[in-house]
């Protein structure tokens, strides 16, 4: 099955959460599966077809909320990118019926809302826009007190598999995070002087920091299930997956 719906244990009834593997699809190639990228050299009826069949799995009269990523900052609201998708790595709304999605195949889709469901935000963040403050931007745009979010790490890289050079390890360390940080790196056994990090734990670092109370995280790794999900660090050339969050319409 391609389209899988996350429940989770003390979240707003109201709000739905999606996340897709490579299963399923029409696309072929490096892309084979539930491609759902247009930017990654993919046929684009094929991926126009994997993304009506995305639509199918969603309630009736959603829209999804597509970006054009640039591992920045910029969180827009999700109605002005449904026509058009903006350059952003977030986006956020209070509307009911509008999916805020992120692409992935390696990177970190972090999902947000407010205990009484009252605005969702979907947030791209790999190790550059969680160092340059995305998911501080996406908090920011809320409008809700960090204590009242919840948030939800979708599949990623493990921390097993990524391996960064020390720029990586020395841009976040820069930043003077809370003790701690240091501990999502380990030496990697592979290449002298570069490390293992742990994306999804600097990710709930940061959170954490910004004051949020309630995180919870799938424990997937993209690179090392080449059935299930696409990886850009394992392949190269590869499809997209995504993540979804909205409000019942």
């Amino acid at each position: 099955m391609s389209v899988h719906e996350v429940r989770l244990a003390d979240w707003p009834g109201n709000v739905r959460i999606f996340y897709t593997t490579r299963e399923g699809g029409c696309s072929d190639g490096p892309y084979h599966g539930f491609n759902l990228g247009l930017h990654v050299g993919d046929f684009e009826q094929s991926v126009r077809r994997n993304r009506a069949e995305l639509l199918e799995h969603l309630p009736p009269g959603a829209r999804i909320a597509w970006l054009d990523q640039v591992h920045g900052t910029d969180v827009v609201k999700a109605c002005d990118s449904i026509q058009a998708p903006l350059s952003a790595d977030g986006c956020w709304t209070t509307d009911s019926g509008i999916a805020c999605a992120v692409m992935v195949a390696d990177c970190l889709p972090v999902l947000l809302t407010d205990h009484s469901g009252s605005v969702v935000a979907a947030v791209h963040a790999g190790w550059q826009g969680l160092v340059a403050g995305v998911l501080d931007a996406a908090v920011s745009k809320l409008n809700v007190a960090p204590q009242e979010l919840c948030a939800w790490l979708g599949p990623a890289i493990g921390s097993d598999e990524f391996e960064v050079g020390p720029e990586v390890r020395a841009a976040f360390m820069r930043q003077n995070e809370a003790p701690g940080t240091d501990s999502c790196f380990k030496p990697s056994m592979r290449r002298s002087g570069h490390y293992l990090a742990d994306l999804p734990s600097l990710a709930e670092q940061r959170l954490t920091r910004l004051g949020l109370l309630h995180i919870q995280r799938a424990e997937d790794c993209t690179v090392s299930d080449p059935r299930r999900f696409f990886s850009y660090r394992r392949d190269g050339v590869t499809g997209r997956m995504s993540c979804l969050i909205l409000r019942n319409p």
